[in-house]
């Protein structure tokens, strides 16, 4: 039963993080069981994702246009850059309404035990900007996981981007250390930007 579409979409499903079996097999049942309209609009929206979604050009945020309304909104401060892991963590930033300025995902952070090196991150993008005419970056904040993992990706950015003479700086303290942004409540947020220290 190889081809079973019942058993093949539970399979991909739990691909998904934090899906089990378990979970997968509920929500296909789910899908079978409810209204036709959904699943359809669902497989829909799943194209829709896959096709229409792509990379910023400017801050390689997930996006539908090029350059991201973020990055295309005149009203944020183009020479203040927030660097983050992952387009979630950009998100969690964004609900604090508390940052102006704009932002660089670097899709991933610094994990060498596990293969994750510098050069599968968008850190080469993230240089690519230095230089920008029309909006020359005054700073740079580092706002990367308080993980291991997060803060030796700060360490390493600090070091590649000391020789431009743009100040780089790290969030505060008040995000708990193993924590994720995307999890982290907005007063917490609004605390940490406001509260940033250059790295050293």
């Amino acid at each position: 039963m190889n081809n079973d579409p019942i058993q093949h979409l539970i399979r991909l499903l739990c691909r998904l993080p934090g899906v089990g079996e378990k979970s997968a097999t509920r929500m296909v049942f789910s899908l079978l069981q409810g209204e036709r309209t959904f699943a359809e609009n669902l497989a829909v929206g799943l194209q829709d994702l896959v096709e229409r979604v792509r990379f910023c050009s400017i801050c390689c945020n997930l996006t539908e246009s090029d350059p991201c309304t973020i990055c295309a909104d005149p009203q944020r401060d183009q020479g203040l850059v927030c660097v983050v892991e992952q387009v979630p963590d950009l998100l969690a930033i964004e609900r604090t309404r508390e940052f102006k300025g704009v932002y660089h995902v670097l899709h991933g952070a610094l994990a060498p035990l596990e293969g994750i090196t510098p050069d599968q991150l968008r850190v080469r993008e993230l240089l690519q900007r230095l230089p920008a005419t029309h909006a020359p970056i005054r700073e740079i904040i580092v706002a990367t996981n308080p993980t291991v993992e997060g803060e030796s990706t700060a360490l390493y950015l600090f070091k590649i981007l000391s020789p431009s003479g743009v100040p780089v700086t790290r969030i505060a303290s008040g995000i708990p250390m193993g924590g994720d942004l995307e999890y982290i409540d907005r007063n917490t947020l609004i605390h940490a930007l406001q509260q940033r220290r250059p790295i050293t």
